[in-house]
């Protein structure tokens, strides 16, 4: 299969293994069917994959959108660069809604990036820990936010986003678990999923839609 971005996805290997290691997540595959996990991939650069990040981050989708779109409408008829991020008045980020807050993120990570943040095309010949540790230097950006990037940017196939709150009440529901599991119950369940556990957490992200 490939999808608009030129990656070839071939989810059976993945599916036999999971199916084989974990009968209940089997079930959960077989109710749900194929794995569109390419069809929702990110395009963009690592300013544009970030900044959207951070602009989303504890907003609804609605507001945030409406955010972002005006932030990136600041920029149009120009190149979206961390240059023309720095050199944009505070008072302009404030007028597309941004709070103070978040537009200390943006010009950091901005100002990251100009010093010598390593691009996608680094970043992919690095380990996903790696990548972790180099990109939760910039302000705002921790690990849940990498782990996105991981899974929508770089496609790498054994992330577990352990502190995601849709993947600890898929694993509630799935699992039938009295309550919320923590990071130490959701990494051990999760065990046997390796090294697919990307391919398991977008299943447990869609059976909060379809179980």
């Amino acid at each position: 299969m490939n999808n608009q971005f030129g990656i070839s996805m071939d989810y059976a290997i993945a599916l036999k293994s999971l199916r084989a290691s974990d009968p209940i997540l089997g079930q959960v595959i077989d109710q749900i069917g194929c794995c569109t996990l390419d069809q929702t991939q990110h395009p963009g650069d690592l300013l544009y994959s970030l900044s959207r990040s951070i602009i989303y981050q504890q907003l609804s989708t609605a507001s945030a959108t409406a955010i972002y779109q005006r932030f990136t409408q600041l920029y149009a008829g120009q190149a979206f660069t961390s240059d023309a991020i720095l050199s944009t008045p505070d008072e302009t980020l404030r007028g597309v809604g941004l709070s103070r807050q978040k537009i200390a993120y943006l010009k950091d990570l901005a100002q990251k990036i100009s010093d010598g943040l390593p691009a996608i095309a680094d970043l992919e010949l690095l380990d996903d820990e790696t990548i972790i540790q180099t990109l939760t230097q910039v302000k705002g950006i921790g690990r849940w936010t990498v782990h996105m990037l991981l899974i929508f940017r770089l496609h790498r196939w054994d992330v577990l986003p352990v502190d995601d709150l849709g993947i600890r009440a898929g694993i509630r529901r799935v699992y039938q678990l009295a309550e919320l599991p923590n990071k130490k119950t959701v990494e051990a369940i999760a065990q046997p999923w390796r090294p697919y556990r990307t391919i398991a957490s977008w299943y447990l992200w869609r059976a909060q839609d379809n179980l």
